[in-house]
């Protein structure tokens, strides 16, 4: 991975839209003590390097009818079918989340469903057909640390040394 270096105007910027992406520009350059006019040309920098990749409302499944919150762990018959099982992952609306991870699952997923009896059906009807050996699940009650990027402060601090 490659790592850009940060100013502490960066820093700074970057921590305040990551708690409010909705915070106005003009308001940003008041507390960085810079002319607005910066504030665009900094956003657009980090913006043209990667570093955002844009904004977006955040929407609470549960209050639009998605009461199950799931982790499943796939283990593939053939794991060389990675890249084809995938592309059919991204096709599936309820998966949210998916992940090459360490360990012994294949792939890491997040599903939203509208309740058990409805994950139960992904797993069968959507997730099984994509040639699983098997699959875990784990189901989130609620989630109780829900934030973004809580390193951003300490791991950009590192950066600089």
């Amino acid at each position: 991975m490659s790592h850009r270096s940060l100013d502490k105007l960066d820093k700074k910027i970057l921590h305040l839209i990551s708690e409010d992406a909705r915070i106005p520009f003009l308001e940003v350059a008041r507390a960085c003590n810079v002319s607005g006019a910066a504030i665009h040309q900094r956003i657009q920098k980090l913006t043209n390097l990667g570093i955002l990749k844009g904004s977006q409302f955040v929407i609470d499944p549960e209050k639009i009818g998605y009461e199950t919150c799931a982790y499943v762990g796939l283990y593939l018959k053939n794991p060389e079918d990675f890249d084809d099982v995938v592309e059919a992952l991204k096709k599936i609306p309820e998966v949210v989340e998916a992940h090459y991870t360490t360990g012994g699952y294949d792939l890491f997923i997040k599903i939203y469903a509208i309740n058990n009896h409805h994950l139960l059906n992904i797993i069968h009807d959507k997730l099984q057909p994509l040639g699983l050996s098997r699959s875990e699940t784990i189901i989130s009650f609620n989630a109780v640390i829900d934030r973004p990027l809580p390193i951003i402060d300490s791991a950009l601090d590192e950066k600089e040394d």
